[in-house]
């Protein structure tokens, strides 16, 4: 059985990454990429479907003990573990060296810290999400397991044997000692992968997490949990494109036992879109280059055909399946793979491609002529399709409505294009343009709008509440002091938070569902997140920065953020770790950074 989701840490190379729970068991990795086949899928499953545990020796029959400590080393994605022992003290210390071209490896150092204490390393190589067992046999000194395309090769110092279909090696480590494991995946028809070189590799890998660190330009008070979400989000980055997957990890249930379990190892435009303004605001402007360059080669084309997300090189076709041979996290099914929802009419994508298109112009990155004609193309199919219904920033599969805050973001595509337009740096129509943007704004004040109850509603005509309407000031729609606005944030307050403040989505648990699924879900990050924005923006700074640290708890003890919160169960749900937390985290320490307390 999988451990907690907040039980996990991350590690990985920036082309994918791996999961591993606090007893030393690597439970989900995807190799060679974030969104290929599973190696090790027992976060979805059982240890059956394939998992690595490096850890002191359990007594017979015993499990095995998590971690008394772990910490990422410094600001990196080096990960150390530490077991007590009643024969002494272990380290492990594991990472992923970031890849460039070369092979993709797991490293795994075992240091003796004081005593004599033994030690197992327990490997189950399961190819195909945990489907296939691969052949494992030995090719001079060094352990491959192959299965149709794929290979991985283990090596290491220390003897190893099969045993159940799994590979294990035994050693004892004392004071000073340090054996090394490591995995590299190669494709089974090329040559094997160069011997790894454990040592260099780790050294390499801190250099490059320290040198990268050091461009972060926030010193505020927050600056732990900023740069640890920057961390985050640099490791959910595919370098060799520089698209952002909104998670590395697929199905992990939004209400445990239940069906609401997605595929999240894509690149949404929305998530990629606010992570740029957090790297800009934050110093990273080679990875917002990046991502600019990501988004103009995935979306060029006809306008008419841009997705809400892409595979992490700018793939379109994401379709959909499941995965019947695996029980899910905590018995959550189905477990899918791709992504349905690819497909669906949100109009909201459109103002925050335009608004992170904006900002890029604006805080001078290089300019990129195809960047401003590609938003006059956006707005011009915009403007024949704005006042369409439409799945929603939620990407619900019930009925499409005409929800409000995506004609917001209509509003904010339009205004600001026309400030692109007003800059001279691109031509456009821009009185009708203009006109466009009044003409939506008046739609969204008057159907958006419950005047009896003060507040802006989730769709025309409903009277129920979204907590994506928390934007309308952040978009700049309205001012944080409009009445309508103070109204709509506290109604989420009253309507959609949880009794420890945080901030549920929408509601789903009476009528009919708007998503058109069953089942619940727990609090939504990077809503609660927003809601703490908005309380800064209208004055009650003290309150915003009350919710803030509270949310801050919420983190695991390596401070990663799953995508919710069980407010019942009180732990984290939902893929893990997630941008669309990490990101509006970035943005509030900034904004309270610079409120008055």
């Amino acid at each position: 059985m999988a451990g907690r989701i907040e039980d996990y840490a991350l590690i990985g190379d920036m082309q994918t990454a791996a999961l591993i729970r606090r007893d030393g068991s690597a439970d989900w990795l995807c190799l060679p990429r974030f969104d290929s086949h599973a190696v090790f899928a027992r976060l979805l499953g059982t240890e059956d479907h394939g998992f690595w545990r490096v850890g002191p020796t359990p007594p017979q029959g015993a499990e095995p003990a998590p971690a008394d400590r772990r910490r990422y080393r410094g600001d990196s994605l080096v990960l150390e573990s530490e077991w007590d022992t009643p024969r002494g003290t272990v380290r492990v210390v594991d990472f992923m060296p970031p890849r460039g071209t070369g092979a993709p490896q797991l490293v795994r150092i075992v240091e003796g810290v004081s005593g004599r204490v033994p030690m197992r390393s327990a490997l189950r190589m399961r190819f195909s999400y945990g489907w296939v067992v691969p052949w494992v046999h030995k090719i001079d000194h060094r352990t491959v397991a192959v299965a149709g395309p794929d290979s991985v090769w283990i090596d290491t110092d220390t003897e190893t044997y099969g045993e159940d279909l799994t590979t294990y090696s035994d050693f004892t480590v004392g004071p000073g000692d340090r054996i090394a494991l490591t995995i590299s995946w190669q494709y089974s028809h090329r040559e094997p992968p160069p011997l790894p070189e454990p040592e260099t590799a780790l050294e390499a890998t801190e250099t490059f997490w320290r040198e990268w660190v050091a461009h972060c330009t926030y010193h505020g008070p927050y600056r732990e949990a900023v740069v640890r979400s920057l961390i985050t989000l640099k490791a959910l980055t595919y370098s060799p494109t520089g698209g952002i997957v909104a998670a590395p990890t697929t199905s992990l249930p939004e209400e445990i036992g239940g069906s609401r379990n997605w595929d999240y190892r894509f690149t949404w435009l929305r998530d990629a879109a606010i992570a740029l303004s957090s790297l800009l605001r934050t110093g990273y402007r080679e990875e917002a280059r990046a991502w600019r360059e990501w988004l103009l080669r995935a979306v060029a084309g006809d306008p008419q055909h841009l997705q809400i997300m892409y595979g992490i090189a700018g793939e379109r076709d994401l379709g959909e399946r499941e995965l019947h041979w695996l029980p899910g996290y905590e018995n959550s099914t189905p477990v899918r793979i791709g992504n349905d929802a690819a497909g669906q009419l949100q109009l909201d994508v459109y103002g925050e491609v335009t608004e992170a298109l904006h900002l890029a112009h604006m805080t001078g990155l290089a300019r990129n002529d195809y960047a401003s004609l590609l938003q006059v193309k956006l707005i011009s199919y915009l403007e024949q399709h704005w006042d369409e219904p439409d799945e929603g920033i939620w990407e619900v599969r019930g009925p499409r409505r005409h929800f409000v805050h995506s004609k917001v973001m209509a509003w904010v595509a339009v205004d600001r294009t026309v400030k692109l337009i007003e800059s001279g740096d691109v031509d456009g129509p821009l009185e009708r343009w203009r006109e466009l943007r009044s003409r939506i704004h008046r739609e969204v004040c008057q159907w958006g709008y419950d005047a009896e109850r003060n507040t802006f509603t989730q769709y025309y005509g409903s009277q129920e509440l979204d907590a994506a309407l928390l934007l309308i000031p952040q978009m700049g729609f309205l001012p944080p002091d409009d009445k309508r606005v103070i109204g709509t944030v506290e109604a989420i307050q009253r309507e959609l938070s949880t009794e420890d403040g945080f901030v549920l989505r929408y509601p789903t648990d009476r009528g009919e569902n708007v998503d058109g699924l069953e089942g619940e879900e727990g609090a939504f990050l990077a809503c609660s997140f927003w809601l703490a924005d908005d309380l800064a923006m209208i004055g009650r700074v003290q309150e915003a920065r009350d919710l803030f640290e509270r949310l801050l708890a919420l983190r695991n003890d390596l401070g990663l953020l799953a995508e919710e919160w069980d407010p019942r169960l009180r732990r984290q749900v939902g893929n893990f770790p997630q941008a669309f937390s990490h990101v509006p985290l970035i943005d509030t320490a900034l904004r309270l950074t610079t409120s008055g307390a």
